[in-house]
Order: C-alpha cells, then structure tokens, then sequence
C-alpha cells in the first residue's frame, strides 16, 4: 500500500513541474519575444535615419531630418523651424503609423 502512495506523489511532482514549464513557455512565447523583437527592430530603425526622412517622435512631433550629429537629431518641423530632438526619441511604430496613413489618402 505505501509503494502506491508514493508513487503518485512522484508523478504530482513531476506533473507540477511540466505545469510550470509550459507557464514560463507561454509567457516566454507571448510576452518577452515580441517584445525582444520590437526593440530589435526600434534599434534597426534608429540606426538606419538619414537625412530628409520623414518621422515622428515618441511625442507626436512630425518633422523632416535636417542634420544628425552622433545621438542628437535636428528635425525641420516646417517654415524653418528647427527642434533639437534625440535619436532615441523617434519612434518606429509612429513614424510607421504616419505613412501607412498617408498612403491609405492617396
């Protein structure tokens, strides 16, 4: 009778431990990759900036690269209106979001 008793306490054990498992699996699958990814890609992006590309800040400014000197961006915000700005401040997803719009217009 022990030897039964024992025994399925070995597979509870096993049993929580592939519950477990398959939590960090799902979270892992579903929350840190995407993530992982989208920071790849807003490094590629920041990375990738030239001069007269069109973007948008992480605070909604809209302006056109006029110079960049190592971190820092000089936008053109329009009627030579300059803005001082960080690389890192330009967001992909905006800037994206910008030209999927304009192009929807056309």
């Amino acid at each position: 009778m022990e030897t039964i008793f024992l025994q399925s306490a070995g597979n509870q054990g096993i049993m929580t431990l592939v519950f477990w498992g398959l939590i960090i699996l799902v979270f892992w699958l579903f929350m840190i990759r995407p993530q992982a990814k989208r920071q790849r890609e807003q490094r590629q992006f920041i990375d990738s900036l030239e001069k007269g590309q069109e973007v948008v800040t992480g605070s909604g400014l809209i302006g056109r690269i006029n110079k960049i000197e190592g971190e820092i961006v000089t936008l053109d915000l329009g009627n030579k209106h300059f803005v001082r700005v960080l690389r890192s401040a330009i967001s992909k997803e905006m800037t994206d979001a910008l030209h999927n719009a304009e192009e929807k217009k056309d």
